[in-house]
């Protein structure tokens, strides 16, 4: 992999790319779902156009492959790959709602090395190399500060109690539940990178993601660890492209929500499997 000044180059290369998109994100804002993707899911015509342009400047500015979500490339687990979701959180982003951005992380063997988040609608930049510092607009932010859950507010991912994915809803909202019996707040913004991004600059106390999509998760990831916090799956370990959910947080906030997210997770699966024996 590239040395620490040359990762800081990529980066800067990174920015002036998603600065040049940012017009065309705004003005695009509030387009229509275009393509289908799956249930409660799709992309719009702009979810296409900035990832072809994106992955295009990208490609030729640093001779560096792109792995989008729309087009798919090279696999995200091996070598040295760009990831990126040209519009995250679509659903918003669509609806006319603010909370949306464009994600882009640098990956290396699997691990995040540099991660930007992009949110044009807010007028916010957020962008950092894997040893520091978080670039907030450009300017270096402060590092995390060890916090309580019982003081900041926590972001979670998306919730349907039908949900039969890696994370069903059952689970989901067994975590959700007691989350919410010790936080201060909860905060539900339909868009991962932004509930990361906040959780890299303090804003939020820490962030769950159920989700696991790279593209979502990777420049979050990136940018909590280059502000002194914590990223795992909910099993604890680092997280990396494969892991199956996030929890990100400053430290000592990270440790509680950890205990929350397992503790609740076997309680869920203990119901479930009792409920399935009364059923037999």
């Amino acid at each position: 992999m590239t040395d620490s000044a040359d990762l800081h180059r990529l980066l800067a290369v990174a920015s002036d790319v998603l600065d040049e998109v940012a017009d065309r994100f705004v003005a695009g804002h509030g387009a229509p779902r275009s393509v289908d993707k799956g249930p409660n899911d799709f992309a719009t015509d702009i979810d296409l156009e900035l990832e072809r342009r994106i992955g295009g400047m990208l490609t030729d500015r640093t001779g560096i492959a792109v792995h989008g979500e729309e087009f798919g490339g090279p696999a995200a687990d091996e070598g040295t790959i760009w990831l990126l979701d040209p519009v995250d959180g679509t659903v918003n982003y669509s609806a006319g709602l603010p909370m949306a951005g464009i994600l882009l992380a640098l990956v290396d063997h699997g691990e995040p090395v540099a991660g930007l988040t992009w949110l044009p609608l807010a007028r916010q930049r957020f962008a950092a190399v894997a040893d520091g510092p978080l670039l907030v607009d450009g300017e270096p932010a402060e590092p995390l500060r060890p916090a309580r859950l019982e003081d900041v507010m926590i972001g979670v991912g998306s919730f349907d109690i039908d949900s039969r994915g890696r994370v069903p809803g059952t689970r989901r909202l067994a975590v959700i539940t007691e989350l919410s019996r010790r936080v201060a707040r909860l905060r539900m913004h339909g868009s991962t990178g932004a509930d990361l991004a906040y959780t890299a600059v303090g804003a939020l106390g820490g962030a769950v993601v159920f989700g696991h999509h790279p593209w979502d998760n990777a420049a979050g990831v990136a940018l909590v660890r280059a502000a002194g916090g914590i990223a795992t799956d909910f099993a604890g370990r680092p997280w990396r492209i494969g892991s199956g959910s996030v929890v990100a947080a400053a430290p000592g906030v990270h440790g509680e929500i950890l205990e929350i997210v397992q503790s609740a997770t076997e309680q869920s699966v203990a119901q479930q499997l009792g409920s399935e024996g009364d059923r037999t």
